[in-house]
């Protein structure tokens, strides 16, 4: 039974972090991304921020692509943009693979799993929207050991609607307003979680991937802190 207290969270780069990508990147091609200035880390944060970009700009255009097809096809012209002249020889399709691979096999933050424990203790239910594949953002959850059932999972595929588009909150906000409280959103992107606090939710928003929340431009978020276990914390004492 659904408690009256939920939480949403973004899963990808919020729960769980983008480690192993970068890791795989700098196995493949570190020293030859340092042989042209450019860190592996930088260029794998590039990489998602653009295919967040495009992503976004496709379904907000009417042309929705799940996120996993564009980060994919996205890379040559990445390398590109970072000044690698001919991109098709400094890396190959199997290059790509390996790296979707690794970003397909991402790992929970250290302090996620007590971050959701601590909220159930608290009488909250969790879930998760995300505009990642289902199947395998269930298997993140599951590899770490975080129960989470399947109907407490939902993507942006389902919707054809990619966020921070508000329909793409909307279907879940409505759904979870039946319970009486205002449900929480929770995520490390700040216009993700402000784009969901303007819809309706209740925002949280944890430090713990951009460290800089610019309220100048995102407005201010109810809750803020720096790791996901003060984030929880807020969440909590902001709800008592």
């Amino acid at each position: 039974m659904t408690r009256n207290k939920n939480v949403v969270f973004d899963v990808v780069g919020t729960l769980v972090s983008y480690d192993t990508l970068v890791s795989t990147m700098d196995s493949r091609l570190g020293d030859r991304l340092r042989a042209e200035g450019v860190k592996p880390s930088l260029l794998a944060n590039t990489w998602i921020e653009v295919a967040e970009r495009e992503y976004t700009y496709l379904s907000i255009s009417g042309k929705y692509v799940p996120f996993v097809k564009c980060m994919s096809q996205l890379f040559f012209r990445v390398l590109w943009l970072a000044d690698i002249p001919n991109p098709r020889q400094f890396a190959t399709e199997e290059d790509v693979k390996a790296m979707m691979d690794a970003y397909n096999n991402l790992t929970m933050r250290p302090d996620a799993a007590e971050c959701i424990n601590r909220l159930r203790q608290a009488d909250f239910t969790v879930w998760a929207l995300t505009a990642a594949d289902l199947d395998g953002v269930a298997g993140l959850f599951a590899k770490a050991g975080v129960e989470m059932p399947k109907e407490n999972l939902l993507s942006c595929d389902l919707y054809g609607v990619g966020k921070p588009d508000p329909l793409a909150y909307e279907p879940l906000l409505k759904q979870l307003a039946q319970y009486g409280t205002k449900p929480w959103f929770a995520a490390a992107h700040c216009w993700d979680v402000s784009a969901a606090q303007r819809k309706g939710f209740r925002g949280a928003y944890s430090l713990v991937l951009e460290k800089d929340k610019l309220p100048e431009l995102f407005g201010d978020i109810e809750v803020t802190a720096d790791t996901l276990l003060e984030m929880a914390d807020g969440i909590i004492a902001a709800a008592e």
